[in-house]
């Protein structure tokens, strides 16, 4: 009989650690994330039903999983996050500092360094391959949808699933957690799965996890109802690219037009906040996209546009033949010295060749320094984890 490693009692104490299952060093290690945010309880109640089910079923897995929950103490408390946002703090830089003590006196970089342990202790315990699930919620109502980080191996995987894809928001957020996996070459899904509160965001979450256990090949479908969910998670299909982010600072009296739902239409200049009393209308015709109904966050709104199959087609095509390489030999651009996968562009080659074509190719993180811009490759070969 298979061991099933969890907490005796959850609450009061909630363990970093919701639930494991190791059968092997080798093959698919899941590990499924909620509650990065404290007012999304929907991921990690829905880890809690399905750990459970498995428990009772006594279902032994064909891989490895690990249930964990990110901001712990804002979990209790119900609020996004207490100091900061956890899933904004995921860079290098920011993991160093995590050994400084004056760094640890903050309450979410206490849960950051339980939570980059853990998730490290994982990565050195089993050979991979390596997916993680990082389940949300969003403030406005929304059918379920998949971010990811546009590589190859997070579109192989996202588009088995009948919800729309967004790619690209790695562009305008520095220092989600799975921005920081996928530079380690894992797969690395995020999934908003309705508005915080809608008991269905629930159901959506389990389907999800069920669905990618059982397209990964760790349990059978007849472990679960697997046509049931199915149906389910059968939305509008496609990809979609941000193309514009509205970002607050602290001292932004933002507030939200009443009404959006994410995806509606929006069209250029339409009216969709306001920010003390002036007028935040949008720059481009589009579809909404996280809009901000709640107190605490820092983007007030994205706009996000559908992208053609035939451009996605081409993509894949062009970084499959490695074309990416002709990008290093034109005028103005120059790999990297201590970087493969950056491409460092001056400023007129930036504009002339605009980022949709960095896009086609790959790059989608753009960072301005001195006067050159530059360009982050999504795609990555596995690298030990650090």
């Amino acid at each position: 009989m298979i061991i099933h490693q969890k907490p005796t009692k959850i609450e009061p104490k909630i363990n970093r650690l919701l639930y494991s299952q190791n059968n092997m060093s080798k093959g698919i290690t899941l590990i499924c994330i909620g509650g990065m945010h404290g007012n999304e309880p929907a991921g990690v109640l829905s880890l809690k039903n399905i750990t459970n089910q498995i428990i009772e079923q006594d279902i032994v897995l064909k891989g490895n999983l690990y249930a964990l929950i990110g901001n712990i103490n804002a979990y209790k408390r119900g609020i996004r996050f207490n100091d900061i946002d956890l899933n904004r703090q995921w860079t290098k830089q920011k993991i160093k500092d995590l050994n400084s003590n004056s760094v640890l006196q903050i309450q979410e970089h206490k849960e950051q360094y339980e939570l980059y342990n853990q998730i490290k202790t994982i990565l050195n315990t089993h050979q991979g391959p390596f997916v993680f699930i990082d389940l949300h919620t969003t403030s406005a109502p929304t059918m379920p949808f998949i971010t990811i980080s546009d590589s190859l191996n997070n579109r192989r995987l996202a588009k088995a699933f009948n919800v729309p894809i967004v790619l690209g928001i790695e562009e305008y957020l520095d220092g989600p957690l799975l921005s920081y996996i996928n530079e380690f070459g894992h797969v690395s899904l995020g999934f908003e799965a309705g508005q915080h509160q809608d008991e269905k965001a629930i159901l959506y979450c389990e389907a999800f996890i069920w669905l990618n256990l059982e397209k990964l090949g760790l349990v059978a479908k007849n472990n679960f109802p697997y046509s049931e969910y199915n149906k389910l998670l059968n939305f509008q299909k496609g990809f979609y690219e941000i193309v514009y982010r509205h970002s607050l600072a602290k001292a932004n009296q933002f507030k939200m037009q009443r009404g959006f739902t994410n995806f509606d239409v929006i069209t250029k200049d339409q009216l969709l906040a306001k920010d003390n009393v002036e007028d935040i209308n949008s720059q481009y015709d589009g579809l909404i996209f996280m809009p901000l109904y709640q107190e605490q966050g820092e983007d007030g709104f994205f706009i996000v546009k559908k992208l053609s199959v035939l451009w996605l087609k081409l993509s894949s095509i062009l970084r499959g033949l490695k074309f990416h390489q002709l990008l290093r030999a034109l005028p103005g651009i120059s790999l990297h010295p201590e970087n493969k996968y950056c491409l460092v562009a001056n400023s007129k080659v930036a504009r002339f060749l605009t980022s949709k074509v960095f896009h086609l190719f790959g790059y989608r993180k753009k960072i301005k320094k001195n006067n050159k811009i530059h360009f982050i490759k999504r795609d990555r070969e596995i690298i030990k984890f650090y």
